[in-house]
């Protein structure tokens, strides 16, 4: 009855597509929604029923219903971009049919995930799959954070040092400097900062993987004597330090940890 429920809520979503053309296909039978001449084309095969409540949940159920094999679709991308120019309206649409779901997911988005434990499991569940995985679609640098692409014709690598030189350029860096880096990667920024400015860096990550490789890089650049790696949490930081530097990790803190996550900044800058 919840599948059979849900799947009539998501029909009722499916018939407000415009402009593009969306074929369902369940137990043989064929749905389908929007203008025969649409701009795009997709076709879903549903697998097992439980993919309607899966959808209900938005993005993350559909990806998930998708990894789960509950369905299957001859062209992902199209399909993508058939939902991204229907979202607006499908998302309004699904958050008044379904209120009690809209109320779930704010009262969920309530409860805080990101206390030191969750942190750590959060960031385990991702980082901690293998650097072999990681190495495959990063560049040498293993920078998992937006490059800085100065000309069209630079290299990934070379946009992502390029990045790294104009962080530390903006941070004023020189030898005198004891830089503290919160969220290690894979080592690059610290690599970098302590072998061109000659200063001190403090790095810390709470993923193992990261911080054994971030050591091992550190360790054949023969930079021990200037950079530390640490495992900890950055609530879990002591000292104080002339620079501080975090390249693009804000989502992990947590935007109930905002408060906390600045004023430790703060209380850790000399």
């Amino acid at each position: 009855m919840k599948n059979e429920l849900a799947r009539r809520i998501m029909f009722r979503l499916f018939a407000r597509i415009t402009g593009e053309r969306l074929v369902v296909t369940e137990n043989g039978r064929r749905h389908v929604f929007g203008p025969p001449d649409g701009a795009l084309h997709a076709e879903v095969t549903v697998h097992s029923p439980e993919v309607w409540r899966q959808m209900l949940r938005g993005s993350t159920g559909l990806a998930e219903s998708y990894m789960d094999g509950l369905w299957e679709t001859d062209d992902l991308v199209g399909l993508i971009r058939l939902g991204a120019r229907n979202m607006h309206g499908l998302d309004r649409a699904r958050r008044r049919w379904h209120p009690l779901l809209r109320a779930g997911q704010q009262l969920a988005d309530m409860v805080p995930h990101n206390d030191r434990a969750g942190s750590r499991a959060n960031i385990s569940a991702h980082y901690d799959l293998g650097n072999p995985l990681f190495s495959l679609f990063l560049d040498p640098t293993m920078m998992y954070s937006c490059a800085l692409f100065e000309s069209p014709d630079l290299t990934l690598e070379q946009a992502q040092l390029a990045k790294l030189e104009r962080i530390c350029r903006q941070l004023r860096l020189g030898p005198d400097d004891h830089l503290l880096e919160i969220g290690s990667g894979w080592g690059a920024m610290a690599v970098h900062a302590a072998s061109r400015y000659g200063c001190r860096v403090t790095t810390t990550t709470i993923s193992q993987e990261q911080h054994d490789l971030a050591t091992e890089r550190v360790r054949e650049a023969g930079l021990e004597g200037l950079v530390t790696v640490l495992l900890k949490d950055y609530r879990d930081l002591e000292g104080t330090y002339s620079k501080l530097v975090s390249i693009e990790m804000i989502e992990a803190v947590g935007w109930q940890y905002f408060d906390t996550y600045f004023e430790h900044c703060s209380e850790l800058l000399e």
